[in-house]
């Protein structure tokens, strides 16, 4: 349910969800709670997916909600709460990204069969009988993956993971770095030549 709430980011909110919201903005703290337990789940995972590390995610995580409870007065009904939401968690994972730069640090490397950031290894225990060849492939084609998405700059790694990994629309992605649908477009457009570059013969 939350998942779902958070990911539909241009969505109306419900009626429930706007009363809690003006709750919280009176001081109701068992409102704000609720916010939380909404959508404490899809904002971990958006930044699980966009980070790839479950220790950053966490830090994420506890700083986001820290900004929505300090700016919640802020939210004004102009937007939908999942895509306000969804600024401050990819505002929050830019500056992680940045910092990385800027340390020059080795990104965290996605653990074989480690949490749920990784989708290849998951997708590969579903099935009992996997050919060990092909197993092989996935991990090859893994590594080329997580290489391509370190060669990016952290805005076109934003925009390719939001579009590629949960889905979103040019349009939602625009609203929630607070740009337009065309320069979120031309920005995913120099992701993906980037990433075709890196992987080679594996597209």
């Amino acid at each position: 349910m939350a998942q779902q709430a958070a990911g539909a980011a241009g969505a109306r909110l419900s009626p429930q969800v706007d009363a809690l919201i003006r709750a919280a903005q009176r001081g109701d703290q068992g409102a704000f709670e609720e916010l939380v337990r909404l959508y404490d789940q899809s904002v971990l995972r958006q930044a699980m997916n966009l980070l790839r590390s479950p220790e950053e995610a966490r830090d994420v995580y506890q700083e986001v909600f820290l900004k929505v409870f300090r700016n919640l007065q802020t939210f004004r009904f102009d937007c939908s709460f999942p895509t306000w939401l969804y600024r401050i968690v990819t505002n929050v994972c830019l500056d992680h990204l940045r910092k990385r730069v800027v340390r020059k640090e080795e990104p965290a490397v996605v653990e074989t069969g480690e949490g749920p950031v990784d989708r290849m290894e998951n997708f590969e225990e579903g099935s009992a009988h996997a050919d060990p060849e092909r197993q092989l492939w996935n991990r090859q084609l893994q590594a080329r993956i997580e290489e391509g998405l370190q060669d990016l700059t952290p805005r076109e790694r934003m925009v390719f993971e939001l579009r590629h990994y949960d889905g979103m629309r040019l349009r939602n992605i625009g609203e929630i770095l607070g740009t337009t649908e065309d320069a979120a477009k031309n920005c995913l457009f120099r992701a993906t030549q980037k990433m075709r570059s890196t992987l080679g013969d594996f597209v």
